[in-house]
């Protein structure tokens, strides 16, 4: 798979992505909140930030393939903004307004104190891709009259900021887990697709793809972020920064020996692919529960 960097304005260097060539857009703009992104604020007139979201998103439409997909992380105050451009100026088709649920942020003393960001998910037309069975998420009970191969995970995701004790943390104000982006990837593009990341900041999209077997292009304006790019590329892979917490449920009702330990080999291919790092508390779960352990093993991949 192969990792492209243009450095420079998202809106000059979309005229180098040709019409209709692009499977999938992940896309998290500034959100015009006065964050300091070193060579330049997020912070313009209402206006000119309108105007901005109409110029980039207009590229995006048409640099997607008819099936391809768009998801857009925006802030509260303009994401109805956003939503109309997509839906009436653009004419594409709504999908999911999905809620990025996370324990820890912005304090307040007075008002409430936020816990969630927007991701707009909108398709350029009505037949497009989505692999369910890659995103599923395991269920309490495992029932074989029902998909036991899980859940879909519903439009409320957790994932966890990427705090600056992690050790994936980057010098970006705004870096985006990677299992959050994964999530994306594997749910709205196939192996060998090329996915579109026209801000790509700290490179998680690129970092997802790289690791899913995906080509990326990502646009960067700073210079320093695409250097932290090119070095994020290069590091070995420990395992994704983050996942759904609901990854590591063990269902309550595994009691035939044979037919759980059947299951817990499955649960670790299905759910924890790519996050051998999740794979400790996995083993102590399902210790706490059933009073055994599985052998510790790294999960091989497919």
């Amino acid at each position: 798979m192969t990792e492209t960097i243009y450095k420079g304005d998202a809106l000059k260097l979309f005229k180098r992505i040709a019409d209709h060539s692009i499977d999938l857009i992940i896309a998290d703009p500034p959100y015009n909140l006065g964050k300091d992104y070193g060579n330049n604020h997020d912070l313009v007139g209402f206006h000119e930030y309108v105007r901005f979201s109409n110029k980039w998103l207009k590229e995006a439409h048409r640099v997607l393939k008819p099936g391809g997909t768009i998801y857009v992380f925006m802030g509260v105050r303009f994401i109805s903004y956003l939503y109309d451009i997509l839906d009436q100026k653009l004419g594409m088709y709504f999908n999911s307004w999905i809620t990025w649920f996370y324990t820890q942020g912005m304090g307040k003393t007075r008002g409430f104190s936020p816990r969630h960001e927007d991701i707009l998910m909108f398709t350029k037309n009505d037949n497009f891709t989505f692999n369910l069975d890659d995103i599923r998420v395991p269920q309490k009970f495992y029932r074989d009259r029902n998909n036991m191969r899980g859940a879909n995970p519903g439009n409320v995701w957790e994932f966890s900021h990427i705090h600056y004790s992690n050790k994936n943390r980057k010098n970006h104000p705004t870096q985006k887990p990677e299992g959050l982006v994964e999530r994306m990837v594997l749910a709205s593009s196939n192996p060998g697709d090329t996915i579109l990341d026209p801000f790509a900041g700290s490179g998680t999209t690129l970092r997802v793809c790289q690791q899913l077997g995906r080509h990326s292009i990502g646009f960067e304006l700073n210079p320093e972020y695409v250097q932290i790019m090119k070095e994020r590329l290069a590091e070995p892979f420990p395992g994704f920064d983050s996942i759904d917490p609901r990854m590591k449920r063990i269902p309550l009702d595994l009691s035939d020996e044979e037919y759980r330990n059947a299951y817990l080999e499955n649960h670790k291919r299905w759910f924890l692919a790519r996050h051998d790092n999740a794979l400790k508390d996995f083993h102590e779960e399902v210790n706490r529960i059933y009073g055994t352990s599985l052998p510790t093993l790294k999960l091989k991949r497919g």
